[in-house]
């Protein structure tokens, strides 16, 4: 007889299940508010409960910005990292990363409108150490995750299908241009997938081709 292999147990899917709604909702009130000006209250009014159900799972509001920023970082990661490691031309990997990194920013808005804030933030003053280190940590995935994009460019370069450039310089300025889409986008209720798809084509169409290299 084969061992069966249960899965989680219904208070923990449930309190996981719990735990994701608060985030998305602290995602969206600090798009819309702010880190600063949030509150629980706003919080919990997001995700139509109260605050109780909010402080159950997070210590304080900074304990909730700091994981809805690992969750922004988890996300996009996911996305963005398979189609680095796959076979073909640097350019041919990068504009797919380039895709998939609209793709997360589109769909997800309001949770890299948190990784922005949590960049800013490092430099207050007004954070405890602890705070600080935590920020300071997530930042530097937020780093590793650009050296992901330099690498693929220093690739294209190597390969031919790049033109000669700074990885580092192009890699900043690519994912620059790439996070300016959050300045005019704005979400349609119901939008196809396919539509926006389609955009993020024509975006990073744009973007990769100035890194192309030219014909001979």
């Amino acid at each position: 007889m084969s061992a069966q292999v249960e899965g989680p147990a219904p208070g923990a899917a449930r309190g996981a299940a719990a735990k994701q709604r608060i985030l998305d909702a602290a995602a969206e009130a600090f798009m819309r508010r702010g880190f600063d000006a949030t509150t629980i209250d706003d919080i919990a009014d997001q995700l139509g409960a109260t605050k109780g159900l909010v402080y159950y799972h997070f210590r304080s509001k900074f304990d909730l910005f700091l994981a809805v920023y690992a969750e922004a970082m988890r996300r996009v990661r996911g996305r963005v990292e398979p189609h680095a490691g796959t076979g073909g031309a640097g350019r041919e990997r990068l504009t797919a990363m380039s895709v998939a990194h609209l793709l997360n920013l589109m769909t997800d808005l309001a949770y890299h409108h948190t990784v922005h804030q949590g960049v800013r933030a490092q430099d207050s003053a007004d954070l405890r150490v602890r705070q600080r280190d935590a920020l300071i940590a997530l930042n530097e995935l937020r780093q590793d995750y650009e050296d992901m994009f330099r690498r693929v460019i220093d690739a294209g370069v190597a390969d031919g299908s790049l033109r000669a450039v700074d990885p580092r310089l192009a890699a900043r300025v690519l994912l620059s241009s790439l996070n300016g889409v959050d300045l005019w986008y704005r979400r349609i209720d119901g939008q196809p997938l396919a539509e926006l798809e389609a955009l993020a084509q024509a975006v990073a169409g744009l973007m990769i081709d100035g890194l192309a290299r030219s014909p001979a």
